[in-house]
């Protein structure tokens, strides 16, 4: 693990949905801002050195915002950001982040889900926990948190080596429906926003998920080395991960999982226009604590509005090539539940 020194409420969500006509399990629930959730045991966890500090009173003054995963990902990068946009605006002026890895998300959700009443720490979220939630059988969810805002989103592109002889989606729709099984895909962890992306392609093209050849890697950089190596034909990453390759023509876009074309690089098409509808998309946000209060639940989505608000946050996101999506309340709580259905159906198609 490793540490950096330094609205409106949202709604309430329906108080007992175990089960609900969309087969989403309950732990895939969150409590929003007011009733009582049940907080998972999860056994002797390992101590983890969080700052210890008042949970109640002004939260701008000390907040923990955990990154589950290890430090240069994803969600480090989101979590430093929020960091440094809340230092500059003061938000929260003493801000840390801690890193705690490891399964999708979930080990840090499993750790987060015993702070009980820590209105003090955050937690980063997004889609690749909820993958990780399904794909590990997680004994703990969304339930065992506080839901307090979705923020941002990232696209996947998709790329292959400069020299590559395909050079639209099409072209690479074509061949792999000729031959299923005779392509090699490269990207994220098993289970990831890139897995599911390509998964979401091979549904769209009418190709069984059980024919993907799939390599898994820790992120674009090893997955551009792949490439250019030859071992692999194709990779679904993060844009802003590989768009500085892409510039530099040491690979080439065939196509952007994004609703319009990214600025800057208009010249790549987005998937949706080539004929392929792939809406999934890598969101981020912030959990609270269980237990916490609803005065204390406000509070925390102030701090983060706030800093959404800023010059600071917005630089950020141009930067980074994200997209602003904010969302709190049952609005939020709803997104997580239909987002959970298509991811649980994709992880299915690929036989997770």
């Amino acid at each position: 693990m490793q540490s950096s020194g330094g609205a409106s409420p949202p709604g309430r969500p329906d108080p007992s949905p175990s089960t609900t006509e969309s087969g989403v399990s309950r732990r895939l629930f969150g409590k929003v801002a007011y009733g009582v959730i049940a907080v998972a045991a999860i056994g002797t966890a390992t101590t983890y050195s969080i700052r210890a500090a008042s949970a109640t009173g002004d939260l701008s003054k000390n907040l923990t915002l955990i990154a589950p995963a290890g430090a240069g990902g994803g969600w480090d990068g989101f979590a430093r950001e929020t960091q440094q946009a809340m230092r500059l605006t003061g938000a929260a002026n003493n801000a840390q982040v801690v890193n705690i890895p490891g399964a999708g998300g979930t080990i840090g959700l499993g750790k987060f889900s015993t702070m009980d009443g820590r209105a003090d720490t955050i937690l980063a979220t997004g889609t690749a926990m909820v993958g990780g939630i399904a794909l590990n059988d997680s004994p703990v969810g969304f339930s065992d948190t506080t839901l307090l805002a979705r923020v941002s989103e990232d696209y996947d592109v998709l790329i292959a080596a400069a020299d590559s002889p395909y050079n639209t989606l099409d072209d690479v729709m074509t061949a792999w429906k000729k031959d299923p099984e005779g392509f090699v895909w490269t990207g994220g962890s098993a289970g990831s926003v890139d897995h599911l992306t390509i998964a979401q392609l091979a549904q769209l093209g009418g190709i069984e998920g059980s024919a993907i050849t799939y390599i898994p890697k820790s992120g674009g950089g090893e997955a551009i080395q792949t490439l250019l190596a030859g071992t692999t034909d194709f990779a679904s990453t993060g844009f802003n991960e590989v768009s500085d390759q892409i510039d530099s023509g040491r690979v080439k876009a065939l196509g952007v999982a994004a609703p319009e074309r990214i600025a800057g690089f208009e010249d790549i098409p987005t998937m949706s226009e080539q004929g392929y509808e792939v809406t999934l998309t890598n969101w981020r946000g912030w959990l609270g604590a269980p237990g916490i209060t609803a005065e204390e639940t406000t509070q925390l989505v102030g701090l983060l509005e706030k800093t959404r608000n800023s010059a600071e946050w917005k630089d950020a996101l141009t930067r980074n090539q994200w997209s602003d999506v904010w969302l709190t309340g049952q609005a939020f709580a709803d997104f997580i539940v239909e987002d959970t259905k298509r991811i649980e159906s994709l992880l299915k198609e690929l036989g997770l």
